[in-house]
């Protein structure tokens, strides 16, 4: 099978499109020969002129049905829905730290944009009888750090559990559902994490990045991911040569869950 046109007639969304795995992610797509759009609430710089780029902000009911209607105006639908956005801004400290706001804000992005997407643009993939939507979760579902990400590993617990949920509803009738779970990926968003770990804990970049290491357990492989590493997989995971693949979470952490 020629791997740069396995893809070729697939129209495909990633959200969190321009940044970090996400932007991998779309630009292997289209090396593939899909049709790829990308979403964020601002477009990057360095976008490639080949990915379709839709401002949305998918933290609001709002902006999720703006990308919808936008999509649906545009392209009819997508054969493949990558829901990549994701993260975690608030502060550490524990429960005691954390308010309804930050509660809140941190479900609407990681858990409540991929229902959105996935309610809105699933009858198009239903209609067809074909379509592949990946979750982008996180180890962090099973493995909460409560120090620092509480809100953002609950709502990733959420998504692993709904994606498995979806996935035995929509199977027999074509649509096949998968969930993605990366440990640490060293992107420019988890530079500022940690930046943002060091600063709340008073200590130096390399002392929390240990500190988070440590916490983690280590990574046995000896490095943290690479944005490729996941973009990689992901375009084999909505490709032919897996479609006897749903249901399932497969985990890209470099060996650092403890546990099977």
């Amino acid at each position: 099978m020629d791997l740069s046109t396995e893809l070729t007639g697939k129209t495909a969304l990633v959200t969190g499109g321009t940044k970090g795995a996400g932007k991998a992610i779309a630009e292997r797509l289209a090396q593939a020969g899909a049709q790829v759009i990308i979403s964020a609430r601002n477009a990057a710089t360095d976008t490639q002129p080949n990915l379709h780029f839709i401002a949305a902000d998918l933290g609001t009911a709002t902006g999720a049905a703006h990308l919808v209607s936008e999509i649906k105006a545009s392209y009819g639908g997508v054969d493949i829905l990558v829901n990549n956005l994701g993260g975690s801004d608030t502060p550490g400290g524990g429960f005691s730290a954390l308010t309804d706001e930050h509660w809140l804000q941190t479900l609407q992005a990681n858990l409540m944009a991929p229902v959105r997407l996935d309610r809105a643009l699933l009858p198009y993939m239903l209609e067809r009888g074909a379509g592949v939507i990946i979750h982008i979760s996180s180890i962090q579902a099973r493995m909460p750090l409560y120090e620092s990400t509480l809100p953002y590993a609950a709502a990733k617990a959420g998504l692993t559990n709904y994606s498995k949920s979806l996935s035995n509803e929509v199977a027999p009738k074509g649509i096949r559902v998968l969930t993605v779970s990366p440990g640490f990926i060293q992107t420019t968003a988890a530079v500022a994490f940690i930046k943002q770990l060091a600063e709340g804990a008073g200590q130096t970049y390399d002392e929390a990045l240990q500190s988070l290491l440590h916490t983690l357990g280590g990574i046995p492989i000896g490095r943290p991911a690479q944005p490729e590493d996941i973009a990689e997989f992901v375009a084999y995971l909505v490709s032919p040569r897996a479609a006897y693949l749903t249901g399932t979470e497969y985990v890209i952490d470099g060996g650092t869950l403890p546990t099977i």
